[in-house]
């Protein structure tokens, strides 16, 4: 198939992209408009900043052995973002783990159409890359 060749062929890029757009996302909401992170937010961007170097890198070299190192830290901060966004939506868990230092992770700073919130985007990203890296893990000799 033709599209999944363009993904495949170019998942590395396009996974970077996405890393990029959602960190750059996430620096312009703390560091622009003011919005402090809570420390699930903190946790999911420890997963999601080191990924622009390492792509950036992979991608440059059209390295794919780099994704089995990628997965992990995308599907693992996706369940941060899964536990966050649940946090925010049922009052329920928040009182499984309640942040009681700084601002609670339950805070709405965004919420478009009542239910997108930061970490659901965050969650987008992650398994976006998840999808695109698991696509590109190893590119299909075509000819």
């Amino acid at each position: 198939m033709k599209g999944k060749g363009f993904f495949r062929t170019y998942s590395l890029y396009l996974a970077w992209l996405v890393c990029v757009i959602a960190t750059c996302s996430s620096l312009y909401l703390s560091e622009v408009l003011h919005y402090e992170p809570c420390r699930l937010c903190w946790f999911q961007r420890i997963f999601m900043y080191p990924q622009v170097i390492l792509l950036a890198i992979a991608s440059y070299k059209n390295d794919r052995s780099i994704v089995p190192y990628l997965l992990p830290l995308s599907i693992i901060g996706g369940s941060i973002s899964i536990y966050h966004y649940l946090e925010q939506q049922v009052p329920a868990f928040a009182k499984i783990a309640p942040c009681t230092v700084g601002v609670p992770c339950n805070v709405d700073y965004l919420n478009w159409f009542g239910f997108i919130t930061i970490p659901l985007l965050a969650l987008i990203a992650f398994v976006t890359m998840i999808g695109l890296l698991w696509v590109g893990r190893e590119r299909q000799e075509e000819e």
